[in-house]
């Protein structure tokens, strides 16, 4: 620097503070299945570079965001319900000279982004999947006046285009994350959207993977959940050799301070011997499994082109626990496929009360437009349906109960994720997912601390501290 530098005149206007940029609110609404919140948590991180902060309140919010599943049963009517009352809301801040842009993001933006546009006029933006890395860009569109439709899918990657968060808006978040590793799904189960909402099996680089676990544990996360609509079809690239899930999760178990590793949703066809293999040599990945089968019925498998029989998912089952005896299965279930009988839904409890599950999810069939199971013939009536699903459910969590009361007396170790209800207590997860309650003190959320399970409830457990 030069003296003539020091010297030469400033304005008084460069002396003057900056005026702020006025801060701007998003509010995200999220529908679904665990890879949505990651997918929001990421257009939040993407907004914030243009000055957004998020907000629980969309009275305040000058953008809001539907983050939509379009999995469950009349998913598209509850977006344009929800619609409808954001359009009031709009209307009503315009009234009082604020302004709110809406967008629909995910599962039914991509399916149905059109139709949305057309049905739901207040909507300034829909965006799929897979572009919302353009979502900025795509703002700053619907500022100039346009009504944007994103849902071309991608030529580009959008997680190299996506800002990593900060390490404050990781620990705000808590001690446990997502983190994304493969989107997509090839198998094309007959009444499933996934491969034509997200598209084709795509798996993201495992160097692209790490760098990203390697920042989340930096920032305090102590156990990462591996997401993809079929995660276990994860491949790496050519430069790795084309290692499958297990390899993945062998080299994320060497992150230093990273301490439990979990993975979901998985497919039968793609439990290979090395990610059996990883449930019994890695201590960081948790003796927990969640591995849909969706029916016990042979014929409503091949129906609905699983790819596997009862009995090779029976098999198989047997084959994981060989390899970690201390697994808590979880599952899928649809009851009233289309031409689904008596025998074959009796096919389903029996292999039900064969596996034993610790966990389960399950649901009545509803079609969904575009898939092939739209069009078969022999619907289920709604009452069998119903009365399917009750019968099962019960069985089911009977099961869970008998799962939750055998962990009565076990010494476990326990990851510390949040306050409880009552002073002093605490909330953490066990191995097996289940929630845990303990009175602790001197401790903090992110420890991982001994407890002696007491009591177990349907949905939970409770435990005292285990003394050193």
């Amino acid at each position: 620097m030069t003296d003539q530098t020091l010297l030469a005149p400033v304005s008084i206007s460069a002396l003057a503070p900056a005026t702020p940029a006025p801060t701007k609110k998003v509010f995200v609404k999220t529908y679904g299945c665990q890879m949505n919140v990651y997918d929001s948590d990421r257009m939040t991180d993407a907004l914030a570079k243009d000055g957004y902060v998020a907000t629980d309140n969309a009275e305040d919010a000058d953008l809001v965001l539907l983050n939509t599943c379009h999995i469950r049963e009349k998913a598209a009517e509850k977006v344009y319900s929800a619609l409808g009352r954001l359009r009031d809301l709009k209307k009503r801040k315009a009234g009082e000279g604020r302004e709110m842009m809406i967008g629909v993001a995910g599962c039914v933006a991509q399916a149905e982004g059109d139709e949305i546009l057309r049905r739901a006029p207040a909507v300034d933006l829909v965006i799929g999947p897979q572009t919302y890395h353009r979502l900025p860009e795509a703002l700053k569109r619907v500022s100039r006046g346009e009504r944007v439709l994103e849902t071309d899918y991608a030529i580009e990657d959008k997680f190299e285009h996506l800002p990593a968060p900060d390490k404050a808006k990781t620990r705000a978040r808590g001690v446990t994350a997502f983190l994304t590793v493969q989107e997509g799904c090839d198998k094309f189960c007959t009444f499933c959207v996934v491969p034509y909402t997200r598209g084709s099996e795509v798996s993201r680089p495992m160097a692209q993977i790490v760098a990203e676990a390697e920042k989340l544990v930096s920032a305090g996360v102590r156990e990462i959940t591996l997401l993809g609509q079929n995660v276990n079809a994860w491949h790496g690239t050519v430069t790795t050799g084309g290692e499958g899930l297990g390899a993945l999760l062998r080299r994320l178990s060497e992150i230093e301070g990273l301490a439990r590793l979990r993975y979901t949703t998985s497919h039968p066809r793609d439990m290979d011997d090395s990610l059996i293999e990883a449930h019994r040599s890695l201590s960081t990945l948790m003796p927990y499994l969640h591995l849909p089968v969706q029916s016990g019925s042979d014929r409503i498998l091949k129906a609905m082109n699983r790819r596997h029989t009862a009995a090779e998912y029976v098999a198989l089952v047997e084959r994981i626990r060989r390899a970690q005896p201390d697994l808590a299965l979880s599952g899928d279930f649809i009851v009233g496929f289309p031409g689904e009988t008596d025998a074959d839904f009796e096919d389903t409890l029996s292999l039900v009360r064969t596996i034993g599950y610790a966990q389960a999810f399950s649901f009545k069939y509803s079609t969904r437009p575009g898939t092939p199971g739209a069009d078969l013939k022999d619907q289920v009536p709604e009452d069998v349906k119903a009365n399917r699903l009750e019968t099962l459910q019960a069985l089911l969590l009977e099961q869970q109960r008998a799962f939750n009361e055998s962990c009565i007396g076990r010494t476990i170790d326990l990851l510390l994720e949040k306050p409880g209800r009552m002073p002093g207590q605490l909330i953490g997860r066990s191995p097996w997912l289940q929630s845990v309650n303990v009175d602790a003190k001197g401790v903090e959320i992110g420890d991982i601390i001994k407890v002696r399970i007491t009591a177990a409830g349907p949905n939970s457990l409770f435990a005292d501290v285990v003394d050193d």
